[in-house]
């Protein structure tokens, strides 16, 4: 079953959308991470790993593989992922 997601992070999945500029590669694939990580749909365990020549999807589940590594939990996971699109949206600016 997946996590409750707190009204917070549900708001900071909308506003990641409405930055005025693309973040870093590096930058989204921590913001997908931390989704992901938030979420748990499925959970990590349950899913697939891509393909050799998939590298963009072995970049994306690597940054989720840390944060389960790392044991940092669904609700810690969507507090961080709300902090970070709070200094995104400082950085880049906001369409909201």
């Amino acid at each position: 079953m997946a996590p409750q997601q707190t009204a917070d992070f549900k708001k900071a999945i909308t506003d990641s959308r409405k930055l005025k500029a693309k973040p870093s590669d590096t930058e989204l694939l921590e913001l997908y991470g931390l989704f992901k990580q938030g979420t748990q749909d499925p959970p990590f365990e349950q899913t697939k790993a891509p393909g050799m020549f998939e590298l963009k999807e072995k970049a994306k589940r690597g940054a989720w593989e840390k944060l389960v590594k790392e044991g940092v939990s669904a609700a810690d996971a969507q507090k961080k992922y709300v902090a970070l699109v709070k200094s995104l949206k400082e950085k880049y600016g906001y369409t909201g």
